[in-house]
């Protein structure tokens, strides 16, 4: 059971509608933080009844309306599809603040809720959240990114601090360009896995040894870019200008299939750009590198 630690001022009342993955991270996680987690409700009795279990003091609601009606932070933690439909179909309140925790969803879901009075903000914590376990145990030192007018603002940022998370903040209509970008650092990693996965499994190697041969240099490229920087931890062909390297990976690629070649060949380019900053070889260089892989590209 999770125990909330003392408050020098009382917190306000949070309450989830919807107890899945994003929910239950979230809200033992406020809770360990010392914030008063009282209810949640969920299409899945068992999903709102698990989330509660772990939190003294938490209740498992009958309804989502029982939510609003007790809490003064209302979470909205379902599929970014459902959440204008939920807010639609509830009764809001002036002086209850609702959040949804959609990282590409804009605040007008909430309309609703707004015109009935209630405060409306935007808490996307930049985290993975298959696992709720792995994801409350990765809270601490991820980026929050809140949307939302003071006092919320402030109230959502003090929550985020709880958290211990750092915060970032969002103009409005920018939501879906914040979310897609992420996908650059997140899902599109696992995209590009999957692709050298492919590639070592012509040559006979099983995709399991190869995550396992891969990941040691995905967690070195990552702390190599949180100590250095992108552009000096840049590693590779693409850090040494190295056209003799080149000339052998696109031959190769051209050989297996014009899919992957391409693929490389739209990564490359965008490489270039880094290894000039990075110093290691001049402009001269870099047209070399993008003229080979232009005509890859026509290829």
């Amino acid at each position: 059971m999770i125990k909330a630690q003392q408050q020098k001022q009382v917190s306000p009342h949070i309450g989830f509608i919807g107890a899945g993955r994003v929910a239950k991270g979230l809200a033992w996680g406020m809770a360990q933080s010392g914030q008063q987690v009282v209810a949640t409700a969920s299409r899945s009795p068992g999903s709102a009844q698990e989330l509660a279990a772990r939190i003294a003091g938490c209740r498992a609601a009958a309804n989502a309306q029982d939510v609003v009606d007790v809490c003064d932070l209302v979470f909205v933690t379902v599929p970014d599809d459902a959440i204008a439909a939920v807010a639609a179909g509830l009764k809001w309140r002036k002086g209850v603040s609702v959040i949804h925790c959609s990282g590409a969803s804009e605040l007008a879901a909430l309309a609703p809720a707004a015109l009935a009075g209630a405060s409306v903000g935007g808490f996307h914590p930049l985290q993975l959240f298959a696992d709720p376990e792995v994801a409350l145990a990765g809270l601490p030192g991820c980026t929050i990114a809140i949307e939302a007018d003071a006092p919320l603002r402030q109230q959502l940022e003090q929550l985020a601090q709880a958290l211990r998370c750092r915060c970032i903040h969002l103009p409005p209509g920018c939501r879906a360009r914040y979310h897609a970008a992420a996908h650059y650092a997140a899902g599109f990693v696992i995209t590009l896995l999957n692709e050298a996965v492919g590639l070592w499994q012509t040559f006979g190697i099983e995709r399991e040894d190869t995550i396992r041969a891969l990941l040691p240099l995905l967690r070195g490229t990552a702390a190599s870019v949180e100590r250095s920087g992108l552009a000096q931890g840049l590693a590779g062909t693409y850090s040494r200008g190295d056209l003799g390297t080149l000339e052998k990976h696109l031959a190769d690629l051209g050989g297996l299939s014009a899919d992957a070649l391409h693929l490389y060949c739209e990564l490359g380019l965008r490489s270039i750009p880094l290894g000039l900053e990075r110093g290691a070889f001049d402009e001269q260089r870099a047209e070399l590198m993008r003229a080979l892989l232009l005509r890859a590209l026509k290829t």
